[in-house]
Order: C-alpha cells, then sequence, then structure tokens
C-alpha cells in the first residue's frame, strides 16, 4: 500500500509541477503579446495630437501667365547648331584634303590620325605643339544652343544671329515633341543679331502673334520663354525696366533694347518677349551679368525693329542700310557735348571722322562739321541722324545742312551702302556670305576694300589707286601664295586695279590652272614704309 501511495504522490507533484510550467508559460507570453501590441500602438501614434495631411481635389487656377505659357509655349522652339572650323594649314605646305570625321574611318583609334589620337591628346591640352606654321591638328566640332519664335506656317522662325551664326547644321525642337528637325538659314543680320531660319519636316506649326512694341510701357508685365541652359520651355515673368536702352558695345549702334528683370539667362537668345496679351514685343538678345548667368538686368530688340529686318530677308535675302560715311561720338558723351558748345551749336551730330572715298567724302563734308539738318528737318542727336541715313534708300540724295566755322552750309550727299562704306564694321552676316558669292572673297579666298585718296594719304603710300586684304581665308588661294591681313594689292596678272570691281572684272578672265601673279605693297616696321613684292601661284580647280 505504501508503494501505491508513493506513486500516487509522485504522480501528482509531477501533474502539479506541469501545471505550473504551463501556468508561467501562459504568464510570459500575456506579457510578451502585450508588449508587441503596445509597440505597434505607439508605432500608429508617435504624434497623436498630430491631423494626418490630406490631397484635395486637383483644381486648376488659371491665371494670365498660365494661359500665356499655353498659348505661346508651342511657338516657341529650341535650336541647337553645330559647326566645323576649317582646319589651320601651313601655307608653304601643298592642300590636302579633310580626312573624314566618322568615328568608324581611319585607323588608330577611329580618329583618322594612325597614332591612337595623340594628335587630338596634344591638341587639347597644348594646342599645336608646332605652332601656327606646322602640321594640320584635328578640327573639333562647336555646339551652340538657343531659341527661337515661330512667326511663319510655312516654318519660317525668328531667332539670334549669335545662335546660328557659321554653323552648318541646324535643329529644332518643338513643344511636346521629342523629335528634332532640320532647318537651314535664311539669311542673318549681324548689326541687329537677327536670323531668320525654316525648319522642315514639321507640320502644324502654330506661329505666335506680333505685337507692337511702340505700345510697351515700363512698368508693363513681361514673359519670357525659351531653353536656358537647355532647359526647354522654361517661362519666367518680370516687367519692362527701361525702354530705348544703349549698350556700351560699337557693334550694337543699330540696336535700341528693351530692359526687363524677367530672368533670362544662356540659352534664352533668340526667344520671345511678351506682352500681357501674349504677343511678341521683343527677341531676347543679351544680359548685363558679372557672373555670366542672370542679375536682374536683360535686353530684347523690339518686336518692331525685328520686324523690319524679318521682312527684308524674306524680301531681299539680306538688309542694305543707307550710309553717308561719318563717325561721331554717343550724345551722352561729354565729349559731344564740349565739341557742340566749341562749334557754336546746341544741338546736332559733331562730324569725328570722315570715311576716306565714302560719300561725305566725295561730297564735301569735312572732319568738325557739325550736321544740323537733314532735308530742312533739324537733327537733334546722333540716334536721329543715324535713324535718318539708314532708312534712306541707297542710291537716294540728301541735302544735309552743316555748321563749318560758325557758318552754315548745305552738301549734297548720295547715300551708299553701309556694308560697303565701313565692310569691316558692318559687312558681315549673309550681307558678307553675298560677297563671297558674286566671286570676291570665293575666287582668291580673300577680302578686300577700295582705297580712298585720303586713305592712302594717311597710309603714306606713294603709288595711286590699289586695294587693300582686309581678310584672308585659311586653306585658300590667297594664304598659299603667303598674302597677309593689310597688302596693298597694285595689280592682278599684269592688270592695274584701283576697286573690287577691277578685282572682280580680272577674275573673269581667269580660270583654273591659271598662274596668276599679285604685285603687292606691303607695309615694314616703319609704319610709313612700303615694300612692292611679287607673288604668284597655279588656281587651284576648286575653290
Amino acid at each position: 500500500m505504501k508503494f501505491f501511495d508513493r506513486l500516487r504522490t509522485e504522480k501528482l507533484f509531477s501533474f502539479t509541477l506541469i501545471v505550473f510550467t504551463l501556468a508561467i508559460g501562459v504568464v510570459i507570453g500575456t506579457l510578451v503579446g502585450t508588449g508587441v501590441k503596445a509597440a505597434r500602438s505607439n508605432a500608429g501614434n508617435f504624434a497623436p495630437d498630430a491631423t494626418p495631411l490630406t490631397i484635395p481635389n486637383a483644381v486648376e487656377l488659371p491665371s494670365q501667365f498660365t494661359q500665356i505659357a499655353k498659348q505661346v509655349e508651342p511657338s516657341v522652339v529650341s535650336i541647337s547648331t553645330s559647326y566645323l572650323p576649317k582646319m589651320t594649314q601651313n601655307p608653304h605646305q601643298r592642300r590636302r584634303p579633310l580626312q573624314p570625321d566618322e568615328g568608324d574611318q581611319g585607323e588608330g583609334n577611329g580618329n583618322g590620325s594612325g597614332n591612337g589620337g595623340m594628335d587630338e591628346f596634344l591638341y587639347r591640352f597644348f594646342g599645336n605643339p608646332f605652332g601656327e606654321g606646322g602640321p594640320n591638328m584635328r578640327s573639333h566640332r562647336t555646339e551652340a544652343l538657343g531659341s527661337g519664335v515661330v512667326v511663319d506656317r510655312a516654318g519660317y522662325i525668328l531667332t539670334n544671329n549669335h545662335v546660328v551664326d557659321k554653323a552648318d547644321r541646324i535643329q529644332v525642337k518643338f513643344h511636346g515633341d521629342v523629335a528634332e528637325y532640320p532647318a537651314k538659314l535664311v539669311g542673318s543680320d549681324a548689326v541687329t543679331d537677327l536670323a531668320v531660319i525654316k525648319v522642315t519636316g514639321k507640320s502644324g506649326l502654330e506661329p505666335a502673334r506680333i505685337g507692337n512694341s511702340d505700345a510697351v510701357q515700363v512698368g508693363d508685365w513681361a514673359v519670357a520663354i525659351g531653353s536656358p541652359f537647355s532647359y526647354q520651355e522654361t517661362v519666367t515673368a518680370g516687367i519692362i525696366s527701361a525702354k530705348d536702352r544703349e549698350v556700351e558695345d560699337a557693334n550694337r549702334q543699330f540696336q535700341r533694347f528693351l530692359q526687363t528683370d524677367a530672368a533670362i539667362n544662356p540659352g534664352n537668345s533668340g526667344g520671345p518677349l511678351l506682352n500681357m496679351r501674349g504677343e511678341v514685343v521683343g527677341i531676347n538678345t543679351a544680359i548685363a551679368s558679372e557672373s555670366g548667368g542672370y542679375e536682374g538686368i536683360g535686353f530684347a530688340l523690339p518686336i518692331n525693329s525685328a520686324a523690319m529686318v524679318y521682312n527684308a530677308i524674306i524680301r531681299d535675302g539680306k538688309v542694305t542700310r543707307g550710309g553717308i560715311g561719318i563717325s561721331f561720338s554717343p550724345s551722352d558723351d561729354p565729349r559731344t557735348a564740349a565739341n557742340l558748345k566749341a562749334s557754336g551749336v546746341s544741338e546736332g551730330v559733331f562730324v569725328e571722322s570722315v570715311a576716306p572715298g565714302g560719300p561725305s567724302d566725295k561730297a564735301g563734308i569735312k572732319d568738325g562739321d557739325v550736321v544740323v539738318a537733314i532735308n530742312g528737318k533739324p537733327i537733334h542727336d546722333g540716334n536721329q541722324l543715324t535713324g535718318v541715313v539708314t532708312s534712306t534708300t541707297v542710291g537716294n540724295t540728301l541735302d544735309i545742312t552743316v555748321v563749318r566755322e560758325s557758318k552754315r552750309q548745305n552738301i549734297k550727299v548720295q547715300v551708299a551702302d553701309l556694308a560697303q562704306i565701313f565692310p569691316e564694321r558692318f559687312g558681315n552676316g549673309s550681307q558678307a556670305a553675298e560677297q563671297k558669292q558674286e566671286g570676291t572673297a570665293v575666287s582668291f579666298g580673300m577680302t578686300i576694300e577700295t582705297l580712298g585718296e585720303r586713305q592712302i594719304e594717311t597710309l603714306g603710300i606713294k603709288e595711286k589707286g590699289g586695294v587693300r586684304v582686309i581678310e584672308v581665308e585659311p586653306n585658300s588661294f590667297a594664304e598659299d601664295i603667303r598674302l597677309q591681313k593689310g597688302d596693298v594689292i597694285i595689280a592682278i596678272a599684269g592688270q592695274h586695279v584701283n576697286s573690287i570691281e577691277d578685282v572682280k572684272k580680272v577674275q573673269t578672265t581667269l580660270k583654273p590652272g591659271d598662274a596668276v601673279q599679285f604685285r603687292v605693297l606691303r607695309q615694314g616696321p616703319n609704319s610709313n614704309t612700303w615694300t612692292p613684292i611679287f607673288l604668284a601661284g597655279f588656281l587651284p580647280a576648286k575653290q
């Protein structure tokens, strides 16, 4: 019996132990579960006194700015251009054809040099290590970005000349279209920094509406759209800060800008400046900046001026301006006021210099004269004179009143082409291209100017006539025979030349393969010393 009592006692102990162990486990499990629930509860109420944010339904808030953006963005384009400069050549070496620039042609690393790219390495870090007269180095394609605005459904786009200048490839991108469309240059005007291009392959073009920039007032809202730093379709807003703003740059003599604080940056060039009706009132052209980026001062050429240039280009392919061949200081220059007062007048244009052989020189206007009237109408300052003369048709005569030694004189001056009077300043853009097409720069590879009697006297040249070389093109016949800028050509192929027309006449008598001799005067170390030399060569089959 004791044995069974003992057994029952041990079973009870074991059962009690098992029950106790289970109870402990239940308690521990309950505590752990409660802790997890508490942690989860605390995670959802980290900031129990905060109210979750809710996003309302999308409701557009229309404004004039958003309406302008939607209206005009389809008319604003992004323009990318590229240009491969001509290779620098040793004029003493025979010309060689340019090598293909494609990466899958040529030897070595595909650069056509056959030396594993060493030429490119040297060029990139040291320029041409052999100097200007050394072997050819690989030309590097340069690229530019800008903006433009469609002004005609036929594909005509207005932009800045500096965006497309020298480009051999122009591509255009439109709003909401990832494709790039080819474009060609129709014409340009470097004087106002404007150009017209025409895009092909794109249909459904929407031209922007043209406004009247004369109606713009200081303080008006202004909107700029373009592709600054390649960020296409960027819209910025500001006000018109000033009108008729002049920029201290000799190359911008014919530009009177609208000034705005709407953000304009590199890449905005050529894009439109708009009024609050969404009309184009200007073409964004330049900025005033010490950093190179936006600093609150931007300039746009008024659309009224831009439209005149555009109309001339699509009508004639170029812009022709009248000129009388005089130079003068700006009206706000202190010297101008002093010169006028010393001449005994309060208003007018003090003539600082007269272009040798120009219209004024031929008519008898002299340095120190003061222009006080044209065709009987008073002339108050240089801007007014410039406006009257440049808008006069070439070949027409102006009756110019001058004050000389306190006496008035009327002098009749026949207006000439400004680009021909001052070719170095104004004979660029599409007009220079036309001169090349006419033969002066194409046949020999040089640009020349006629020398007037006063200019010959100033230069100290003893012989009469001749034409002066103002530019020699790389890889040209003129460069091959060692013609230099500043040389005065007296004769070509035995024929005396006194003008550009004389040179053209000689060219018509020549053919590829002919031996051509130039008699040239070259200036020595002493500015008044001119040495005669003979330069000759065989005309190449193709220029």
